[in-house]
């Protein structure tokens, strides 16, 4: 079994919104809404994702920015948005994925998430980690 086929079962399994395997070799599962866990992981060591394997339920572009920014090296979506894959290709970040989306959702599934909105022709990674994460 892959790293990819790992995290995305335990993904499914735990029903969790994000699985992480480290670089040291440790998977975790997390379960906060939108991008909070990726935010605390980085926050608490901005190296943390170097290398790592992740299985999200969703994959906007402020996410793949951030995890591009982060060093992950591969990344399973259930959900990802159109808005995401440019920014994963550029940065030769692997990504495989169950469904494509327009774009994220808001939380009441009335439009665009706020976020994506606000980042969608930014073409600046860099940017949209500093502000996300710090």
């Amino acid at each position: 079994m892959t790293d990819l086929e790992m995290v995305k079962e335990k993904l499914y399994a735990t029903n969790a919104s994000l699985v992480v395997l480290y670089a040291n070799g440790e998977c975790k599962a997390y379960y906060q809404n939108r991008i909070q866990d990726i935010k605390e992981i980085l926050q608490g060591n901005q190296l943390a994702l170097k290398d790592a394997v992740i299985a999200d339920k969703v994959i906007g572009k402020v996410a793949g920015s951030i995890l591009t920014v982060a060093g992950v090296k591969e990344i399973y979506a259930d959900v990802i948005s159109r808005y995401a894959i440019p920014v994963l290709e550029q940065n030769h970040v692997k990504y495989e994925y169950k469904n494509l989306a327009e774009y994220v959702q808001n939380n009441d599934k009335t439009g665009m998430c706020p976020m994506e909105n606000k980042y969608k022709e930014e073409k600046d990674v860099n940017k949209i980690y500093t502000e996300m994460i710090n």
